[in-house]
């Protein structure tokens, strides 16, 4: 029996959603993959892609790091601008030609100000791979599980590794909800942050769908290598989900930002 199978996008209202996507945030995103057994996967070069845009991401550590330490941290680069609410704030970066766009959100629990969730993405159209360009897309994401949350995945009859990817789509969702209000300016930056919300979400819910097809597939998420996928615009792309304790991890990589072994397995979590 063939360990492959692909999974037909919704198409999200195809060329009109494509052409708007891409004047706001220089993307488009029509879903669909194919999910695979993970296999070694090494690039001749290491694409740690834009370390300079996800320092603020990489420097937050989930459980140890306060209010104090993020926010001198976030949304410093002069290309991008800064929303926030109560418990969560994010900045939002595009490059001056374009072509690329990405963000920073980190969210903290509600009375000891300590970070509790974190998230990184970029997309680029046009990255350097060899002697071409390509587009990539990039999404990295940390949660702390509470007492609950610990007792739903054990619990769960869903496979551990698609709990965890549920509850990174709707935390994501609730806490850009969180930001909502304010100002007319952060409501222009929560507006092209929306969009950019929007697509990781399709691009979950696309994996979601293919496992719901092939469940087994899910527990090798949590490999080094992850599992592959094929997404019809990006092309190729890695999902790895996996949990130290009660911190849980997404990453996901498609096009010409997927990673070396190396970085599959770099992580921060203790």
């Amino acid at each position: 029996m063939s360990s492959t199978f692909r999974v037909r996008g919704k198409q999200f209202g195809a060329k009109t959603f494509y052409y708007g996507f891409f004047a706001l945030v220089s993307l488009c995103c029509v879903c669909g993959c194919s999910l695979t057994y993970p296999q070694a996967w090494i690039q001749p070069k290491d694409h740690l892609y834009y370390k300079e845009l996800s320092a603020a991401y990489d420097q937050t550590i989930i459980k140890k790091s306060l209010t104090l330490d993020v926010l001198p941290r976030i949304g410093q680069s002069k290309n991008e601008l800064l929303t926030q609410s109560d418990s969560v704030v994010a900045s939002l970066g595009r490059s001056k030609e374009g072509y690329k766009t990405w963000f920073t959100m980190v969210a903290f629990h509600e009375y000891e100000l300590g970070v509790i969730r974190k998230y990184f993405f970029v997309v680029d159209e046009k990255v350097e791979k060899g002697m071409t360009k390509g587009l990539g897309f990039r999404f990295d994401g940390e949660m702390l599980l509470d007492g609950e949350e610990l007792a739903k995945i054990r619990d769960t009859k869903e496979i551990q590794q698609i709990t965890v990817l549920k509850m990174m789509r709707d935390k994501l969702s609730s806490d850009v909800s969180d930001l909502g209000g304010g100002t007319d300016a952060s409501a222009s930056t929560e507006g092209r942050l929306n969009i950019n919300v929007l697509l990781i979400k399709q691009v979950l819910e696309t994996i979601l769908r293919g496992l719901d097809r092939s469940p087994v597939l899910a527990t090798r998420m949590s490999d080094p290598n992850g599992i592959g996928f094929d997404h019809i615009n990006f092309g190729e792309g890695k999902v790895r989900v996996w949990a130290e304790g009660n911190v849980a991890a997404v990453k996901i990589r498609l096009g010409a930002l997927l990673p070396t072994f190396h970085e599959l397995q770099d992580t921060n979590l203790e």
